[in-house]
């Protein structure tokens, strides 16, 4: 199965898991609030379709997303809710002879729907929670992903407290100057530390105020003004110890092709020393397509490798690569049910920070619009996270799960979050939007992701073609 998703099924397989979540959310909400749900679509256009009881379950040939179609008073003006576009025609239009009732609801009977089936009907705290339901189970789908992978593979254990780089870091530009590569951290915050996976979770948690760092060398105090601290990108910027030794060479790149070989360690880069692995890749990644000299070690010997980095552009950055890897540092070490759930729940948790952080860097301009990708990105991730194995699969399955979740929190009008905003301002008002205002919310919502869906898979393309 796993050969079968190293393609492009990968991504049809993880977007449709993850919006067949979503829609099922929605729909299980809807039926036990009882409001009428004729049609139930994975992708969307024609395909293959099957009503059972009053619903009928379609398999759109365009797999972009999926909907719910729920009874609306408006059902008209109200069709985009959840992506329907479709509107129940009325009983004398006819219906597919197949799902015909005589006894049914339009559009597959003579009966109009109930009133009280109606979305509008329902009382707000019911509509959000039809509307929450959807994100809901995608953050539940991303949990019992994560916990699965954690009973399964165990946990990835970074077992070095060596420093191997420190990058510059706002707020504490001074922390490369006293943290130095070689260094051993031994406790965070007054917290003894055995494991790197320890050290990150010290860095990433507790006060942004403050935060100490105590070496084998001594104490460090951040930060280093009365700015605050934002852990999780300070975490970021220190990476673990491993040695600079070269563990598998790509067949054709240029390592391979200055006579690189596996079990090489490499001494310097351009003639500077290197003591890590990530002080080497910076010594690369820094020039690309230029021609650098690596001072290697093999065996006894001396030697001297000359090549042209490769230019590799990621998140609209150029960047050297020459085609090597480490050796692995990392172990697995298998957790207990009960660790398992909690290892699961933190994991989740941390995409969702994650996330989120993004999202507000795209605010504060922080973050880049250019650094989004789209279906392409995503594609790409899905095809090398199905040629790695299919714990990488899973665990990407779970992050555009959780992905999904939080953007379809968003407060355009179009997505749950909009939704949610329009029903609670009708409960504030005590009456239905107007008709008009509705669909002109829903048009600037649509048009909104339009122009985001465009301009992902305007980043997509450049990336395609190096120019981003």
């Amino acid at each position: 199965m796993l050969a079968i998703l190293q393609g492009p099924a990968g991504f049809v397989f993880i977007f449709g898991v993850v919006v067949f979540v979503h829609e099922l959310g929605h729909f299980i909400a809807a039926k036990l609030t009882g409001v009428y749900a004729p049609k139930f679509s994975i992708g969307f256009g024609p395909g293959p379709s099957k009503k059972w009881g009053e619903t009928q379950y379609i398999l759109g040939l365009i797999p972009l997303g999926g909907y719910v179609r729920m009874a609306s008073r408006d059902d008209e003006a109200l069709a985009t809710l959840e992506g329907g576009g479709e509107v129940p025609q009325p009983a004398a239009e006819g219906a597919p002879a197949r799902d015909w009732d005589p006894n049914g609801i339009a559009p597959f009977g003579p009966l109009p729907v109930p009133p009280n089936r109606w979305f509008e009907s329902k009382p707000v705290a019911a509509r959000v929670v039809i509307l929450l339901a959807g994100v809901t189970m995608n953050f539940l789908l991303a949990l019992v992903i994560l916990i699965g992978v954690m009973a399964s593979y165990g946990r990835v254990v970074v077992p070095t407290r060596v420093v191997g780089f420190v990058r510059p870091f706002p707020g504490a530009m001074s922390l490369g100057e006293r943290l130095a590569v070689g260094d051993t951290i031994v406790a965070i915050d007054g917290r003894p530390v055995a494991t790197w996976n320890e050290i990150a979770e010290a860095l990433t948690t507790g006060p942004e105020s403050r935060l100490t760092i105590r070496t084998h060398r001594g104490e460090i105090i951040l930060p280093d003004s009365g700015s605050r601290i934002d852990r999780t990108r300070l975490a970021a910027a220190i990476d673990p110890w491993v040695a600079p030794v070269i563990d598998s060479v790509v067949k054709g790149d240029r390592a391979a092709a200055a006579g690189v070989q596996p079990g090489d360690s490499v001494l310097s880069v351009n003639g500077e020393p290197v003591v890590s692995w990530s002080e080497m890749v910076r010594g690369i990644s820094t020039r690309p397509g230029d021609t650098i000299r690596l001072g290697l070690v093999r065996g006894d010997s001396a030697v001297e490798a000359t090549m042209v980095t490769r230019v590799a552009v990621e998140d609209g950055q150029r960047f050297g690569r020459v085609g090597i890897a480490p050796r692995r540092l990392t172990t697995r070490e298998p957790l207990s049910v009960t660790e398992s759930i909690s290892a699961g729940w933190r994991a989740t948790i941390g995409m969702t920070g994650a996330i989120v952080g993004v999202v507000r860097g795209l605010g504060t301009g922080e973050v880049s619009f250019g650094q989004l990708g789209g279906p392409v990105a995503i594609t790409r991730a899905s095809v090398d996270a199905g040629r790695t194995g299919f714990e990488p699969l899973l665990t990407l399955l779970a992050f555009i799960s959780v992905n999904l979740a939080v953007l379809n929190l968003l407060p355009i009008p179009i997505l749950d979050g909009g939704q949610i905003l329009m029903v609670l301002a009708e409960g504030v008002r005590g009456k239905p939007l107007g008709l008009r205002a509705r669909g002109i919310l829903m048009q600037v919502g649509l048009l909104m992701i339009l122009l985001i869906f465009v301009a992902v898979t305007f980043n997509d393309i450049r990336r395609l073609f190096g120019q981003g």
